[in-house]
């Protein structure tokens, strides 16, 4: 990831040079920083619904191949001084396109490399090899730059993708989450962005997220323009200036890990936009350069402070489910502020100057940050994380993977005194079900008797169901298990699970489908019972009075067989699950 976060870095800082020597125009150069940006708003969530889908292998060597052809033809082009600025902008949209795909397929495949115990430290040196080499990327495109040429710079920037190429190989292919029933990629990234919608974690990664980036973009936008008019500089003084910004990187890289075991995830986060405000006031305010350096070099350690720590953030609270999806989003919200502020930062220093620009940036950030301080964000906890699984369905006969719509219906007895605590309860199990995949999700009192309530909601098919009920975590467990003890003692919690059918078909395609091997029976659950079952829900058995009909009033297929004729290929008792048996 150091490499490739170099490669990426030396040619968007070597085009943006290159942009500043083509063009006086501000605007243009910042559009330079857009252009590397602006794919994650076109691609950003199908670049994550595809890294939880497919490969990441595939994905990460075609991405590295393509900067790498990219990075090639830039220098190319400069070298032999056909370049354009139209050429430019095309081809370092062509290399963000590449990076965007990148970043979720890597970023996920660490949580595979290492135990649960060391996933907070890898995660968070990942985010800040990251960060750190984007640091430091345009102080090496400006020091070869400096000595060598532009082009040159774009050349040797290209070589960095090699490493990756090597690296690829210990990444392993991930399982689906539905043997034989894999999810589409248009459905992944609507659950990704239905997981980002009713996560409360998620939502306040984004939010920090987007306040901070969207300020942060002026520095890096209008550094090139700070560098050659404000203070006069070439490209070896550009460089230096990214220079120092990556030191301060470095020194924040260092620092991190220690002040996030002494300090909340919101405090390190508040720490380093207030140092970023600090760093933007000391390079609007100077047109020495020493004092710049310095601005820069504090300016690199706020940037790493608060966007590898929201980053590590985000990667921890995620579950592996749809964790490059998280990770994507972030993304999105971080290149979306930068490309969309880019745009706006260099509008307005064309119109005001660079010194007024990073004097409003400044102000907008401290603004930004006092509206959003009551939004917390923190490390995730293992049970956040970590799925449960639950055991098979009672139930007949399987339908097909697109079958549905599915409605699910629990229904709750509550005593009086309790149904404050179920209301609460039950709003936070909602929010679970929602991010998980469900739609149309709402709670009833029923009118007519007085504390029964019943939970419904739908999910768009039966493959969806069952990857909703394998995303479930600790965390939702131990908040559906607090809505089920608020249960009135004695009285059994009853589900139902219904599919939806077309009149118009024939009704035996679906009740003919022999139940698949290891299905449980359908029972009732009293909610004191244990079960491994964190749902607490199972079909209700048929009622006494079906079970006392006459064998001739019974339909064929629900006739009471003798034990001997039932043979573990026909579902009977030799080959059902021990909880068959023990039925009521």
């Amino acid at each position: 990831m150091v490499g490739t976060a170099l490669g990426f870095t030396v040619l968007a800082t070597a085009a943006a040079w290159l942009m500043a020597t083509l063009t006086p125009s501000a605007l243009m150069v910042a559009l330079v920083q857009t252009a590397s940006t602006l794919p994650t708003l076109a691609f950003g969530l199908i670049a994550g619904s595809l890294a939880d889908l497919v490969d990441r292998r595939r994905i990460i060597l075609s991405t590295q191949f393509a900067m790498m052809a990219t990075g090639i033809a830039m220098g190319t082009l400069t070298h032999y001084g056909w370049m354009n600025p139209t050429a430019l902008l095309l081809l370092v949209l062509v290399i963000g396109a590449a990076f965007t795909f990148f970043m979720p397929a890597s970023g996920a495949a660490i949580n595979e490399m290492v135990s649960r115990a060391q996933l907070p430290r890898a995660v968070a040196l990942g985010a800040v090899a990251f960060n750190v080499s984007r640091a430091l990327g345009p102080a090496l495109a400006g020091a070869i730059a400096a000595w060598w040429g532009t082009a040159w710079s774009m050349l040797i920037g290209s070589l960095f993708f090699v490493p990756m190429v090597f690296g690829a190989r210990s990444v392993r292919r991930q399982e689906s989450a539905l043997a034989g029933v894999p999810e589409t990629l248009l459905s992944g990234v609507m659950t990704g962005v239905r997981y980002a919608r009713h996560s409360v974690a998620m939502r306040s990664f984004l939010i920090r997220n987007l306040a901070f980036a969207a300020c942060a973009s002026a520095v890096w936008a209008l550094l090139p323009v700070i560098a050659r008019d404000q203070l006069g500089l070439g490209a070896g003084g550009f460089g230096l200036l990214f220079g120092m910004f990556g030191a301060g990187a470095v020194v924040s890289a260092l620092l991190m890990p220690g002040q996030l075991q002494k300090r909340s995830l919101t405090s390190v986060v508040t720490y380093a936009v207030l140092l970023w405000t600090i760093a933007v006031l000391v390079i609007a305010a100077t047109q020495w350069t020493v004092v710049a350096l310095i601005g820069s070099a504090l300016a690199g350690a706020a940037w790493v402070g608060a966007l590898a720590s929201l980053g590590a953030g985000t990667q921890s609270a995620a579950p592996a489910w749809v964790r490059a999806r998280a990770m994507a989003i972030n993304l999105l919200a971080v290149q979306a502020s930068l490309a969309i502020g880019s745009v706006i930062w260099g509008g307005l220093a064309s119109a005001f100057g660079t010194q007024v620009t990073l004097l409003l940036s400044a102000g907008v950030t401290v603004l930004l940050h006092f509206l959003i301080r009551h939004v917390q964000v923190n490390l995730g906890e293992e049970a956040d994380v970590t799925t449960v699984k639950l055991p098979e369905m009672g139930i007949r006969a399987e339908p097909l993977p697109n079958d549905g719509p599915v409605l699910l219906q629990i229904e709750y007895r509550i005593d009086p005194h309790h149904v404050q605590a179920f209301l609460e309860a039950i709003q936070a199990v909602g929010a679970t079900r929602r991010r998980n995949g469900a739609s149309d999700w709402r709670a009833f009192r029923d009118l007519g008797e007085e504390g029964k309530f019943v939970e419904r909601y739908i999910v768009g098919s039966w493959a969806e169901y069952i990857r909703q009920r394998s995303r479930m975590t600790l965390t939702d467990r131990r908040l559906q298990e607090q809505a089920f003890s608020l249960q009135r003692p004695g009285i059994d919690i009853r589900v139902s699970r219904l599919i939806s059918i077309d009149p118009n078909e024939d009704y035996a395609r679906h009740v003919a489908r022999p139940r698949q091997k290891g299905k449980t029976a359908d029972t009732f659950l009293r909610p004191e019972t244990e079960h491994p079952d964190p749902e607490r829900v199972h079909e209700s058995r048929v009622d006494d009075a079906d079970q006392s009909m006459d064998d001739a009033e019974r339909p064929e297929a629900d006739r009471p067989r003798d034990d001997a004729d039932q043979s573990p290929e026909a579902g009977g008792p030799a080959g059902d699950d021990p909880e068959r048996t023990g039925r009521t």
